[in-house]
Protein backbone atom coordinates (compact mmCIF):
# COMPACT_ATOMS: atom_id res chain seq x y z
CA UNK A 1 0.00 0.00 0.00
CA UNK A 2 1.24 3.45 -0.48
CA UNK A 3 2.00 5.71 2.07
CA UNK A 4 -0.79 7.86 1.66
CA UNK A 5 -3.45 4.87 2.23
CA UNK A 6 -1.45 3.40 5.28
CA UNK A 7 -1.56 7.12 6.88
CA UNK A 8 -5.46 7.19 5.88
CA UNK A 9 -5.89 3.62 7.79
CA UNK A 10 -3.58 4.50 10.93
CA UNK A 11 -5.86 7.64 11.55
CA UNK A 12 -9.30 5.87 11.70
CA UNK A 13 -7.66 2.96 13.70
CA UNK A 14 -9.31 3.13 17.35
CA UNK A 15 -7.15 5.02 20.21
CA UNK A 16 -5.17 2.22 21.82
CA UNK A 17 -5.50 2.09 25.66
CA UNK A 18 -2.67 4.00 27.68
CA UNK A 19 -0.53 1.06 28.58
CA UNK A 20 -0.45 -0.13 24.61
CA UNK A 21 0.33 3.68 23.81
CA UNK A 22 3.11 3.43 25.94
CA UNK A 23 4.65 0.62 24.59
CA UNK A 24 4.41 1.76 21.03
CA UNK A 25 6.39 4.94 22.54
CA UNK A 26 8.92 2.50 24.56
CA UNK A 27 9.64 1.03 21.38
CA UNK A 28 10.18 3.93 18.92
CA UNK A 29 12.23 5.61 21.81
CA UNK A 30 14.40 2.06 22.02
CA UNK A 31 14.40 1.18 18.55
CA UNK A 32 12.48 -1.91 19.66
CA UNK A 33 10.62 -4.02 15.85
CA UNK A 34 7.40 -4.25 16.71
CA UNK A 35 4.26 -4.72 14.15
CA UNK A 36 3.77 -1.85 12.05
CA UNK A 37 -0.36 -0.58 13.05
CA UNK A 38 -1.86 -1.69 9.91
CA UNK A 39 -0.18 -4.95 9.90
CA UNK A 40 -1.34 -5.46 14.01
CA UNK A 41 -5.15 -4.60 13.59
CA UNK A 42 -5.28 -6.69 10.20
CA UNK A 43 -3.70 -9.63 12.27
CA UNK A 44 -5.69 -9.04 15.07
CA UNK A 45 -9.29 -8.68 12.85
CA UNK A 46 -8.19 -12.58 11.44
CA UNK A 47 -7.55 -14.00 15.13
CA UNK A 48 -11.02 -12.63 16.16
CA UNK A 49 -12.58 -14.35 12.76
CA UNK A 50 -10.56 -17.75 14.05
CA UNK A 51 -11.31 -17.20 17.47
CA UNK A 52 -8.16 -19.67 18.81
CA UNK A 53 -7.95 -20.52 22.63
CA UNK A 54 -4.56 -21.42 22.85
CA UNK A 55 -1.96 -18.97 20.76
CA UNK A 56 2.06 -19.82 20.25
CA UNK A 57 3.96 -16.66 19.72
CA UNK A 58 7.77 -16.72 18.43
CA UNK A 59 9.29 -13.38 19.23
CA UNK A 60 8.13 -11.67 22.41
CA UNK A 61 10.06 -8.35 21.79
CA UNK A 62 8.43 -5.97 24.67
CA UNK A 63 5.30 -8.38 24.67
CA UNK A 64 3.46 -5.54 22.50
CA UNK A 65 1.53 -7.93 20.32
CA UNK A 66 1.33 -10.51 22.81
CA UNK A 67 -0.69 -8.00 24.77
CA UNK A 68 -2.98 -6.99 21.55
CA UNK A 69 -3.69 -10.45 20.96
CA UNK A 70 -4.77 -11.04 24.56
CA UNK A 71 -7.23 -7.31 24.64
CA UNK A 72 -8.39 -8.46 21.29
CA UNK A 73 -9.09 -12.68 22.33
CA UNK A 74 -10.22 -12.79 25.79
CA UNK A 75 -10.87 -16.16 25.71
CA UNK A 76 -7.71 -16.56 24.58
CA UNK A 77 -4.02 -17.95 26.13
CA UNK A 78 -0.60 -16.92 24.75
CA UNK A 79 2.75 -18.68 25.16
CA UNK A 80 5.54 -16.34 23.83
CA UNK A 81 9.43 -17.01 23.57
CA UNK A 82 12.05 -14.39 23.85
CA UNK A 83 15.63 -14.80 23.98
CA UNK A 84 16.92 -11.59 24.39
CA UNK A 85 16.98 -10.80 28.10
CA UNK A 86 16.39 -6.85 28.06
CA UNK A 87 13.41 -7.28 25.90
CA UNK A 88 12.23 -10.17 27.89
CA UNK A 89 11.94 -8.44 30.71
CA UNK A 90 10.71 -5.48 29.51
CA UNK A 91 7.97 -7.53 28.73
CA UNK A 92 7.33 -9.23 32.17
CA UNK A 93 7.32 -5.67 33.31
CA UNK A 94 4.25 -4.51 30.56
CA UNK A 95 2.45 -7.42 30.73
CA UNK A 96 2.45 -7.44 34.72
CA UNK A 97 0.42 -4.06 34.72
CA UNK A 98 -2.13 -5.25 32.57
CA UNK A 99 -5.18 -7.59 33.56
CA UNK A 100 -4.87 -9.45 29.88
CA UNK A 101 -1.56 -10.07 30.86
CA UNK A 102 -2.43 -12.51 33.26
CA UNK A 103 -2.84 -14.89 30.16
CA UNK A 104 0.25 -14.79 28.75
CA UNK A 105 2.94 -17.29 29.16
CA UNK A 106 6.43 -15.76 28.92
CA UNK A 107 9.53 -18.37 28.26
CA UNK A 108 13.01 -17.25 28.07
CA UNK A 109 15.36 -18.89 25.65
CA UNK A 110 16.10 -19.63 22.28
CA UNK A 111 12.83 -20.93 20.14
CA UNK A 112 15.11 -23.45 18.87
CA UNK A 113 15.44 -25.16 21.60
CA UNK A 114 12.29 -24.76 23.75
CA UNK A 115 10.50 -27.18 21.75
CA UNK A 116 9.67 -29.64 24.77
CA UNK A 117 8.95 -26.99 27.11
CA UNK A 118 6.56 -25.43 24.52
CA UNK A 119 5.33 -28.98 24.04
CA UNK A 120 3.72 -29.02 27.12
CA UNK A 121 1.46 -25.70 26.49
CA UNK A 122 -0.01 -27.48 23.47
CA UNK A 123 -1.72 -27.76 21.08
CA UNK A 124 -2.05 -24.20 19.20
CA UNK A 125 -4.77 -22.89 17.47
CA UNK A 126 -2.68 -20.30 16.32
CA UNK A 127 1.10 -19.40 15.39
CA UNK A 128 2.66 -16.25 15.59
CA UNK A 129 6.06 -16.04 14.08
CA UNK A 130 7.41 -12.81 14.15
CA UNK A 131 11.21 -13.35 15.61
CA UNK A 132 14.54 -13.53 13.16
CA UNK A 133 13.45 -13.68 9.83
CA UNK A 134 16.67 -16.07 8.95
CA UNK A 135 15.05 -18.73 11.01
CA UNK A 136 11.04 -18.68 9.68
CA UNK A 137 11.54 -22.14 8.18
CA UNK A 138 12.83 -23.76 10.88
CA UNK A 139 10.29 -22.09 13.30
CA UNK A 140 7.85 -23.62 11.56
CA UNK A 141 9.06 -27.00 10.83
CA UNK A 142 9.67 -26.79 14.64
CA UNK A 143 5.92 -25.74 16.12
CA UNK A 144 3.81 -26.44 13.22
CA UNK A 145 3.63 -30.31 14.40
CA UNK A 146 2.06 -28.48 17.65
CA UNK A 147 -0.88 -27.03 15.41
CA UNK A 148 -4.23 -28.34 16.33
CA UNK A 149 -6.44 -29.83 13.46
CA UNK A 150 -7.69 -26.56 12.01
CA UNK A 151 -4.66 -24.81 13.18
CA UNK A 152 -3.36 -21.42 11.63
CA UNK A 153 0.49 -20.09 10.67
CA UNK A 154 0.49 -16.35 11.22
CA UNK A 155 4.15 -15.25 9.52
CA UNK A 156 4.90 -11.67 9.87
CA UNK A 157 7.66 -9.48 7.49
CA UNK A 158 7.25 -12.16 4.31
CA UNK A 159 7.80 -8.79 2.24
CA UNK A 160 10.47 -7.54 4.11
CA UNK A 161 9.50 -3.88 3.37
CA UNK A 162 9.37 -5.02 -0.72
CA UNK A 163 12.82 -6.04 -0.62
CA UNK A 164 11.41 -9.89 -1.44
CA UNK A 165 10.50 -8.20 -4.96
CA UNK A 166 13.42 -6.55 -6.01
CA UNK A 167 15.85 -8.60 -8.20
CA UNK A 168 19.25 -7.21 -6.81
CA UNK A 169 19.82 -5.56 -2.84
CA UNK A 170 22.78 -3.99 -2.54
CA UNK A 171 23.90 -4.78 1.22
CA UNK A 172 25.24 -8.54 1.45
CA UNK A 173 23.58 -8.93 5.30
CA UNK A 174 20.41 -7.30 3.91
CA UNK A 175 20.47 -9.06 0.16
CA UNK A 176 21.15 -12.82 2.20
CA UNK A 177 17.93 -12.05 4.76
CA UNK A 178 15.98 -11.50 1.22
CA UNK A 179 16.80 -14.46 0.06
CA UNK A 180 15.80 -16.70 2.91
CA UNK A 181 12.66 -14.92 3.16
CA UNK A 182 11.86 -15.23 -0.71
CA UNK A 183 13.07 -19.42 -0.03
CA UNK A 184 10.47 -19.51 2.89
CA UNK A 185 7.55 -17.53 0.78
CA UNK A 186 8.38 -20.04 -1.98
CA UNK A 187 8.36 -23.10 0.24
CA UNK A 188 4.97 -21.98 2.32
CA UNK A 189 2.81 -21.33 -1.54
CA UNK A 190 3.94 -25.28 -2.30
CA UNK A 191 3.84 -26.92 1.04
CA UNK A 192 2.33 -30.61 0.84
CA UNK A 193 -0.03 -30.20 3.85
CA UNK A 194 -0.65 -26.26 4.06
CA UNK A 195 -2.78 -23.39 2.31
CA UNK A 196 -0.83 -20.21 2.07
CA UNK A 197 -2.03 -16.77 0.97
CA UNK A 198 0.16 -13.47 1.52
CA UNK A 199 -1.45 -10.45 2.41
CA UNK A 200 0.24 -7.07 1.88
CA UNK A 201 -0.65 -5.41 5.06
CA UNK A 202 1.75 -4.14 7.56
CA UNK A 203 5.46 -5.93 6.32
CA UNK A 204 3.49 -8.70 4.90
CA UNK A 205 1.37 -11.56 6.94
CA UNK A 206 1.33 -15.35 5.50
CA UNK A 207 -1.63 -17.17 6.71
CA UNK A 208 -0.89 -20.79 6.31
CA UNK A 209 -3.95 -22.90 6.99
CA UNK A 210 -4.02 -26.74 7.28
CA UNK A 211 -5.12 -28.80 4.02
CA UNK A 212 -8.47 -30.75 4.75
CA UNK A 213 -8.18 -34.33 3.23
CA UNK A 214 -10.07 -32.69 -0.14
CA UNK A 215 -7.97 -29.70 0.18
Amino acid sequence: MNEQVIHYIESIVKERPALIAEMEQYAELHNVPIMELVGIEALLGMLRIQQPKRILEIGTAIGYSALRMAEALPHSTIVTLERDEERFDAAQSFLSRSEDGKRVVTLFGDALELGEEVAKHGPFDAIFIDAAKGQYLKFFELYSEMLSEEGVVYSDNVLFKGLVAQEEVEQKRIRNMVKKLQNYNAWLMNHEHFNTSILPVGDGIAISKKRGERS
